[in-house]
C-alpha cells in the first residue's frame, strides 16, 4: 500500500478537502436537479427554419413576388423552443463555471475554518508536549465556552492530576523503601563488623549478634515480599477469580497463630462461610497478613486479637481487631500514608503502625480489587482495620450500595467469645 504524502496526512488538509468535496457534491447535485427539472418542464430544441419567398406591395395595392428574393423564417413555437434551448445551454455552462469557482472558494474557506477549529487543539498539543515526567504540575487550563475542546482539555488536566499523584506516590514509596531497608542493612553490617568478624568475640556476643541479624533479615524479607506482591498485582501477573473469603482468612490466620502464641495472644477467628469475592488469593492474603502482623506486634501480651469475616449491604468485609494502644482520630488516615515516627511518649508507640509500608501496601492491594480499607480506633481501647470488597454472592433482591458502609462491623466487646 502506497503511503500518503506528508501534506495529506495533516488533519487541516484533510478537513479542507473533505469540506470542499462535500460542498462540491451538494452544489453539483442542486444544479443538476435544477437543470433536469427545467429540461423536463420546458420544450427546447433547435430552431426549425424554412425558406420563404419575398413578396412586395406595389403602388397600386397589388402584391407582387420579386423574383430571386427569399428569406428564412420560423414559426413562433420553433422560436420559443430555440430560446429555451439557449437558456438551458447557458445554465449548463454557467453551472460548470460556478462549480469550479465554488470548489476553489470552498478550499480556501475550509482551510481557514479548519485552522480556526484546530488552533485550540494546537495549543493543547504544545502544552502537553512541554509537560514531562519531571514537571507534572503544569495544566492546560482551557477557558471559553463549554464545548468539546474544553472537555478534552479538562479531561487531559484530570489525567495529569492522576499521573502527578501516581508519580508522587511512587517517589514516596521509593523513599520509604530506601529508608526501611537502610536501617536493617546498617544493623546487619554493624553486627557483622563489630562482632562476627572479631575473633575475640565471645559465644554469647555472637549469639546476640545472630539474633539481631535474624530479626533485621526477617524485617527485610517481609518488606520485599510486600513489594513483590504489589508489583505482581500491578503488572497483571495474577488472575482474579471467585474466592471463598472465609477460607482465605482462616488459612492466613493459621500462619500467624504461632507468632501470636509467642506473645501470649489469644487469636480468635470468626469466619463463617458465605462471603465470596473476586480476587487474587496471594495478594489479598498478603494484605490481610499485614493487618494481622501489625496487630500481633502492637497488642499487649495476654490480650485478644479477633479476625472476622462477614457481609453487609452487598459488601464482604474482613476485620482485624486488637487491644493495642489505639490511634488518635487526627492520625488515623496518616497510618495509610508515608511512614511517620513520633519523637517521644505514648505517641511513639501509636505511630509505630505507620513506621513501615505494610498498611500502605495493604491498602493499595485492596483498592486494586475495587475495595476500600477503613479504620476504627480509640486511644487506650484498640483498633479495628476493615477490608471491604464487593460481594459476589449477593442474595437475590439485595442491591449493593455504591460505597461500603461506614459503620464498624466488628465493634469492641468485653467478651472475646461473643459474636459481632
Amino acid at each position: 500500500m502506497t503511503a500518503r504524502p506528508g501534506w495529506v496526512r495533516t488533519i487541516r488538509v484533510r478537513l479542507a478537502l473533505f469540506t470542499s468535496a462535500l460542498l462540491f457534491i451538494v452544489t453539483a447535485a442542486i444544479l443538476a436537479a435544477v437543470y433536469l427539472t427545467l429540461s423536463h418542464t420546458i420544450e427546447a430544441g433547435p430552431l426549425d427554419e424554412v425558406t420563404v419567398k419575398k413578396f412586395t406591395k406595389t403602388a397600386g395595392g397589388t402584391i407582387q413576388y420579386k423574383s430571386g428574393e427569399q428569406f428564412r423564417a420560423a414559426d413562433l413555437e420553433s422560436v420559443q423552443k430555440a430560446v429555451n434551448q439557449n437558456t438551458l445551454d447557458t445554465l449548463r455552462n454557467a453551472s460548470a463555471v460556478a462549480l469550479v469557482v465554488i470548489f476553489l472558494l470552498s478550499l480556501l474557506i475550509g482551510w481557514f475554518v479548519a485552522g480556526r477549529l484546530l488552533r485550540p487543539i494546537g495549543r493543547i498539543t504544545d502544552t502537553a508536549r512541554e509537560i514531562t515526567a519531571t514537571d507534572l504540575s503544569r495544566r492546560i487550563g482551557a477557558s471559553g465556552p463549554s464545548d468539546e475542546l474544553t472537555t478534552l482539555a479538562d479531561t487531559i488536566d484530570h489525567m495529569l492530576n492522576r499521573l502527578e499523584t501516581a508519580f508522587r506516590t511512587e517517589r514516596n514509596l521509593v523513599e520509604d523503601v530506601s529508608h526501611e531497608l537502610r536501617n536493617p542493612v546498617a544493623v546487619i553490617q554493624a553486627n557483622v563488623e563489630a562482632v562476627l568478624a572479631d575473633e575475640q568475640s565471645s559465644a554469647a556476643e555472637r549469639a546476640d549478634a545472630m539474633a539481631i541479624i535474624t530479626r533485621a533479615t526477617a524485617r527485610m524479607t517481609r518488606l520485599l515480599e510486600d513489594l513483590l506482591a504489589t508489583a505482581r498485582r500491578r503488572s497483571g501477573a495474577f488472575t482474579d477469580h471467585e474466592l471463598d473469603l472465609a477460607g482465605l482468612v482462616a488459612d492466613t490466620a493459621e500462619e500467624y497463630r504461632f507468632p501470636a502464641e509467642e506473645r501470649s495472644l489469644d487469636l480468635v477467628v470468626r469466619a463463617p462461610t458465605g462471603p465470596v469475592v473476586y480476587a487474587e488469593p496471594e495478594s489479598l492474603g498478603r494484605a490481610i497478613g499485614n493487618l494481622m502482623s501489625n496487630a500481633i506486634r502492637l497488642a499487649p501480651g495476654g490480650s485478644t486479637i479477633t479476625v472476622a469475616v462477614g457481609s453487609q449491604a452487598g459488601w464482604s468485609w474482613t476485620a482485624v481487631r486488637d487491644a493495642g494502644p489505639g490511634i488518635a482520630g487526627a492520625e488515623q488516615q496518616m497510618v495509610f500514608e508515608r511512614f511517620r515516627r513520633a519523637s517521644n511518649g505514648e505517641q511513639s508507640e501509636t505511630r509505630r503502625r505507620g513506621s513501615g509500608l505494610g498498611l500502605t501496601i495493604a491498602r493499595q492491594i485492596v483498592e486494586s480489587h475495587e475495595g476500600r480499607m477503613t479504620l476504627f480506633s480509640e486511644l487506650g481501647v484498640g483498633s479495628t482495620f476493615v477490608i471491604w470488597l464487593p460481594d459476589r454472592a449477593v442474595a437475590g433482591g439485595v442491591e449493593r450500595e455504591s460505597t461500603p458502609p461506614t459503620v464498624n462491623p466488628l465493634p469492641a466487646v468485653t467478651d472475646p467469645t461473643s459474636h459481632p
